[in-house]
């Protein structure tokens, strides 16, 4: 598996990265294990978590894992936000919640240090001043390496940069947005800031909860028996059957599904190819119940599609910009005056 630069820094991570988040919840303890031996066997350094997955359940099944492995091949990233209890601090980028979840991540994960600590969605209650600063006193105190954000717009993205640069702290250096050939929205302003930044980028959901591995084909009048998308029908704040089910969604589809025959490949593998060649995407985030799921993602490196397979999947996946980016689009190529 190749190795890339996160970003603008010196640390090099798997093109792909291990998800846990099913760790305890859709895989046992004893699957994630096996699960993890395969990632790492097939040249897999990168491996992300989070203090919400399973309340902790998924860190410690990942921190009894890396016992009596070495440490330093591996790139653990942990995200922080998550609510752990009903206590009033118990969730959040506060100071003393941020210094209580690191700790806590620390000892489910049994290690010393976190190499990648990532906010896992913007806290609007809590001055950016103190999310900011605990974090570079963790990345000082040596419990952390790395930081990085998940789930901000590009203009919180940018504040949180500037505002580092401005007051000499520990700046974000990875961003984990969702991104796939169904939920493109990440290129209008993320991928370019992080690009323009040196911020790496770790999409998550790059198969779209199983839309794009194929098992979901036009003339379906229903998600597939223990799809995910059929737990989510009664879940609100989550898109169902009814959101997806539509033309462009079907064009998509088609089209991965074709391009995928053609290559020889599985849809899943075509549709995380088709991302890997994307400009600025440094590694996206694979997650699998089975060791069979995880090999099928793991497919999608040592080969490549074609220009015209790529532009295919672009062309079949764009939609009309809305406004002002279908303005900016247009007048994008302009050649500067004198």
């Amino acid at each position: 598996m190749e190795q890339r630069f996160l970003g603008g820094t010196g640390l090099r991570v798997s093109e792909l990265c291990f998800g846990t988040m099913m760790f305890g919840s859709g895989a046992d303890e004893t699957a994630s294990h096996a699960m993890l031996d395969a990632f790492t066997e097939a040249g897999g350094t990168f491996i992300d978590t989070a203090d919400v997955y399973g309340k902790g359940v998924s860190e410690e099944i990942l921190g009894r894992w890396l016992k009596g492995r070495r440490r330093d091949d591996l790139v653990i990233a942990t995200k922080v936000f998550g609510t752990m209890g009903e206590a009033p601090n118990a969730g959040g980028l506060s100071r003393k919640h941020i210094v209580s979840a690191v700790e806590a991540s620390l000892r489910r994960l049994g290690t010393d240090y976190v190499d990648l600590y990532q906010t896992h969605v913007w806290d609007a209650t809590t001055p950016l001043e103190e999310t900011l600063a605990t974090l570079d006193t963790l990345v000082r105190a040596g419990k952390v390496r790395y930081l990085g954000a998940s789930n901000v717009s590009a203009a919180q993205l940018q504040k949180s940069l500037d505002l580092a640069r401005s007051r000499g702290w520990e700046p974000y250096v990875c961003l984990q947005p969702l991104y796939n050939l169904l939920a493109r929205e990440a290129e209008w302003e993320l991928l370019p800031l992080s690009a323009a930044e040196g911020v790496g980028v770790i999409p998550w959901s790059p198969l779209q909860g199983g839309w794009l591995t194929g098992k979901y084909r036009r003339g379906m009048t229903a998600a597939p028996t223990g799809s995910r998308e059929q737990g989510f029908q009664q879940d609100q704040g989550r898109e169902t059957w009814r959101d997806r089910d539509n033309e462009q969604t079907w064009r998509v589809v088609d089209t991965l599904v074709a391009v995928a025959a053609e290559a020889g490949r599985t849809p899943a593998q075509a549709a995380l190819r088709w991302m890997l060649r994307k400009p600025g995407v440094t590694a996206p985030i694979i997650g699998a119940k089975t060791v069979e799921q995880l090999t099928d993602n793991l497919g999608a490196v040592g080969w490549d599609l074609t220009d015209d397979q790529q532009r295919r999947l672009d062309e079949a996946s764009a939609r009309p910009l809305p406004y002002p980016y279908d303005v900016l689009h247009r007048f994008r190529d302009r050649e500067p005056r004198g």
